[in-house]
């Protein structure tokens, strides 16, 4: 089976790894788990500011996962069904913060909501490190 997920995936934590690792063991773990990582300019669109990891650094790490098979660049929201669509998903894999937001591409694959890892957040560790500093 073959599960898309999407984010910006920057500066590495246990949330990401929870749900990479989820995606992967999904229907007793026979999956191709297939990320697609916002680009520096997108993530600078959705949250004026660019991650800390440029995006070439970020796909590096991700495909050093094991729980990752490929890995591709996410250049807007627009182009999610074409993404799907590129790549057969079978699944979309989004975080619980996402609920119903992307249940329109149900008529492409399967839409599933995985609970976040609670109290952890890229944006949360930023706003930490820049509260020392």
């Amino acid at each position: 089976m073959k599960i898309v997920t999407f984010g910006t995936f920057d500066l590495l934590h246990i949330g990401h790894i929870n749900i990479l690792e989820r995606c992967k063991k999904m229907n007793n773990g026979d999956n191709t788990v297939i990320v697609g990582i916002s680009s520096d300019k997108f993530s600078y669109e959705k949250k004026s500011r660019y991650p800390y990891f440029n995006e070439n650094s970020r796909i590096k790490i991700l495909k050093s996962l094991k729980f990752v098979d490929e890995v591709f660049l996410e250049e807007s929201f627009d182009k999610k069904e074409e993404y799907l669509k590129k790549h057969n998903a079978d699944v979309l894999v989004m975080g619980s913060d996402w609920e119903g937001k992307f249940d329109m591409y149900n008529n492409i694959c399967k839409v599933v909501y995985l609970p976040r890892t609670p109290d952890i957040s890229t944006t949360n560790i930023i706003e930490t490190i820049n509260n020392i500093m």
